[in-house]
């Protein structure tokens, strides 16, 4: 697979080389050219979940990785299902939260910490992973990489702005895992990170690696599950090519489903489903790309106002507008109508997230008639208690792997917004 910055198309990389430096030299980040659609996308759906996960890793990076090593790193990774649930006639949820952290983010972050094993084989040298997070981000890099031999990991977090159970999930680990609890917005979060890469001596010295949505090997993992959406959906009967709808923060999960349908997946159209940061349908609807403080929102993962990945989304058509417009629809719901949206679903027998719910009311929206309509679930209900407890009336019971995180102690860190100050942490 040849990759090159969304900056410069001369700044190509490798595979090996982009998922060990995060970002292009240059400030860009690094995405696949060239892609082909495959010609027996038919057979594929075919497979299973693990089997055709395996068969498209080994297309992606087959002549950069030995056949064995990428077979057992995608199977490792994969190591859960992401079923496709019926909501209401015409509509599914897929649920991407049943791996060990009950986020989405555990598909691309175990995939990256297996090909970054990888690549610790082929060069023994000390490695400093570094994160910022929204919410669940933080828990799922934690959890893929805590105790793993020759690697740091640090977490940047908004203070005060994730939820106290995601807070748990990276906060609590201790060991190699270094959470730091910044005093500002996850947009501050994310800037720290740029500088500290864009540091190329400080990069150099620690061995500075990233694990958010701007690194390529988590974004190639997400593409795997919207092949499996389209395939569960048609052993459930249905032969349409789905309408799928992406509740987007910083639009890296978006801009897989783009790179999948790129590579030949039928799916009939993609929606960006955002909470009240609307930056992107803003943009969408009036051609103005204006960045902005992010708002704090019930959805709190999606509280982005200047999306990172929205460069990339922009490359792939070439910066051309009318064709982002043309293959994408798009939304967004303010905490009131998350609120709604969240009891017309358990209303339906369904218990959503918040993220997920934004995104089930901007799909129905958007739905044309005969249509088949799919939202992602990206995160665990539990996860959100405090919410389905205040607006829904209900308890909803912790599934062990966060029951067991309520006796553990935070071990967070306060962080001022300072590239400085972040610099020193990384050194230390």
């Amino acid at each position: 697979m040849k990759l090159a910055s969304t900056r410069d198309p001369r700044a190509t990389a490798t595979f090996s080389q982009a998922v060990q430096a995060g970002t292009a030299p240059d400030g860009g980040l690094y995405a696949p050219v060239d892609l082909t659609p495959f010609p027996d996308v038919e057979a594929l759906l075919d497979l299973g979940w693990r089997d055709r996960s395996v068969e498209l890793v080994r297309r992606f990076l087959g002549d950069e990785y030995d056949a064995e090593d990428l077979a057992a790193a995608t199977a490792g990774a994969l190591d859960f299902p992401v079923p496709l649930v019926p909501v209401a006639p015409g509509l599914h949820a897929l649920e991407l939260f049943h791996g060990p952290t009950l986020a989405f983010k555990d598909v691309g972050a175990r995939f990256l910490a297996r090909m970054l094993q990888l690549e610790a084989r082929r060069e023994d040298r000390p490695r400093l992973v570094l994160t910022a997070t929204s919410g669940d981000t933080g828990a799922a890099v934690a959890s893929a990489f805590h105790g793993l031999e020759g690697f740091r990991v640090v977490v940047l977090y908004p203070a005060g702005r994730v939820s106290p159970l995601q807070e748990r999930q990276f906060a609590t680990l201790g060991g190699n895992v270094r959470a730091l609890a910044v005093a500002g917005s996850f947009d501050d979060c994310q800037a720290l990170a740029k500088a500290a890469f864009a540091d190329g001596d400080l990069a150099r010295r620690v061995g500075l690696t990233s694990a958010n949505s701007i690194n390529i090997a988590r974004v190639l993992a997400q593409t795997l599950y919207y092949f499996e959406a389209v395939a569960a959906l048609r052993r459930a009967g249905v032969a349409a090519p789905p309408v799928v709808a992406v509740p987007s923060g910083n639009f890296g999960n978006l801009y897989a489903g783009m790179l999948a349908r790129k590579l030949g997946l039928p799916l009939r159209a993609l929606v960006a489903a955002t909470n009240a940061n609307r930056t992107v349908p803003d943009h969408l609807d009036s051609g103005a790309y204006r960045p902005r403080p992010s708002l704090a929102t019930l959805s709190n993962a999606m509280d982005v106002g200047a999306p990172s990945n929205w460069e990339r989304v922009r490359a792939l058509v070439g910066d051309d507008l009318d064709a982002l417009r043309a293959g994408l629809r798009w939304g967004s719901l303010d905490d009131a109508g998350t609120v709604a949206s969240l009891r017309a679903l358990h209303a339906a027998g369904y218990l959503a997230d918040p993220h997920a719910a934004v995104a089930a009311a901007v799909l129905r929206d958007h739905l044309r008639p005969g249509e088949p309509g799919i939202f992602l679930g990206t995160a665990h209900p539990a996860k959100f208690l405090e919410v389905l407890e205040a607006h829904l009336g209900i308890r909803v019971p912790l599934p062990e792997a966060l029951a067991r995180l309520a006796d553990q102690p935070l071990r967070s860190e306060p962080l001022p917004v300072s590239a400085a100050a972040l610099t020193e942490v990384l050194g230390a």
